[in-house]
């Protein structure tokens, strides 16, 4: 069994260089292994089988590909982000994987919502589930690049280790 120093190891990135810089091989590419990972089958975490929300879609995709691939506060007006598509097939390891004692996992609740964030630190990754009792959905996935939102991380983290541990 790993320990929490043994860093898990998650698959290749998948970059726009290796499709010859064609943009619109690469974003059927970052789809497929979307697709493979969580319409064709589906992650557990801890148990629990995870939904996808579909709707509504987005250029024909649903959802929740929008979110793990593009960036930005208004909805409706998100960017795609390379540095999320790159990272395309860290979600379902990490989700699949969640007890890997390297991973930090934890809860907390945003806009009334109960989230689950499961946060790869040497890769600097976060995947972020919602918890709808009676389902999981992948809500987003994203690389964690300002230092005070790490900061921000490890806080929250360590503030939900200790509450646990006080119960």
């Amino acid at each position: 069994m790993p320990n929490d120093t043994e860093i898990m190891e998650l698959p290749q990135l998948v970059l726009l260089e290796d499709f010859g810089g064609n943009f619109t091989e690469y974003i059927h590419a970052v789809y497929e292994f979307f697709k493979r990972d969580f319409i064709d089958s589906h992650p557990i975490y801890r148990g629990k089988r995870l939904g996808l929300k579909k709707h509504p879609l987005v250029e024909g995709k649903p959802y929740t590909f929008y979110h793990m691939t593009h960036s930005g506060d208004i909805e409706n007006e998100r960017i795609l982000d390379l540095s999320r598509m790159e990272r395309i097939r860290f979600p379902r390891p990490m989700i699949d994987n969640s007890l890997h004692p390297y991973l930090k996992v934890w809860e907390n609740t945003r806009k009334n919502k109960k989230r689950i964030l499961i946060w790869h630190e040497n890769e600097n990754y976060l995947v972020v589930l919602e918890n709808r009792e009676e389902y999981i959905l992948p809500w987003t996935a994203y690389l964690v690049k300002q230092n005070h939102r790490k900061v921000k991380l490890y806080s929250e983290y360590d503030n939900y280790i200790k509450s646990r541990n006080r119960q």
